[in-house]
């Protein structure tokens, strides 16, 4: 069997439920022989919310599901009629859709593993701009970013002690944005 990945264009925010969607109808229809996986790629993603750091999810491609299956007609028919679903990627109008390569699916799933082992934060800070600092020893100072490390979520705020500005290495979860 030929079994190969192919993407579907899907409603966005509807991904998860067109993945079970897929998986249920080809139990019913007698083509799970046919459909091997079903795929929504998500990375993990650090939000700080209220100051507290909160693991979530964030789609890599909103508006797709990743589909390998055998492409026969009964499993495209089925696909392709299931609810919320617009078409697949590739093959144009009324045509048979295009499967990705194994590389390209390779190279999608290597950005999922990289986002479950080193989840990326949501937050970002700009040098010059202006923070509050809410937790620690200088919680409720008020400074300017002066440099900013995304791989570590770690920022650096000049701060005034004394009249001095004075850099302070802090998490980005100890500081937020002043509107």
């Amino acid at each position: 069997m030929a079994f190969r990945w192919y993407i579907v264009h899907a409603h966005s925010g509807f991904e998860k439920k067109i993945a079970e969607s897929i998986k249920e109808q080809a139990v019913q229809k007698g083509l799970t022989d046919l459909i091997e996986e079903v795929v929504v790629p998500v990375e993990e993603v650090v939000e700080v919310r209220r100051g507290k750091k909160i693991a979530a999810e964030r789609k890599f491609f909103p508006g797709y599901v990743m589909v390998k299956m055998e492409l026969t007609d009964a499993t495209w028919h089925m696909v392709k009629n299931t609810a919320k679903v617009t078409g697949f990627l590739g093959g144009g109008g009324k045509g048979r859709p295009v499967p990705i390569t194994e590389k390209e699916a390779e190279a999608i799933f290597a950005q999922v593993r990289e986002g479950i082992d080193h989840p990326k934060s949501t937050v970002s800070f700009e040098v010059g701009e202006q923070v509050k600092i809410v937790e620690g020893p200088f919680e409720s100072f008020v400074g300017m970013v002066e440099g900013v490390d995304d791989e570590k979520s770690r920022v650096k705020v000049s701060v005034s002690i004394f009249g001095r500005a004075t850099p302070v290495d802090l998490e980005y979860t100890q500081v937020e944005k002043v509107a």
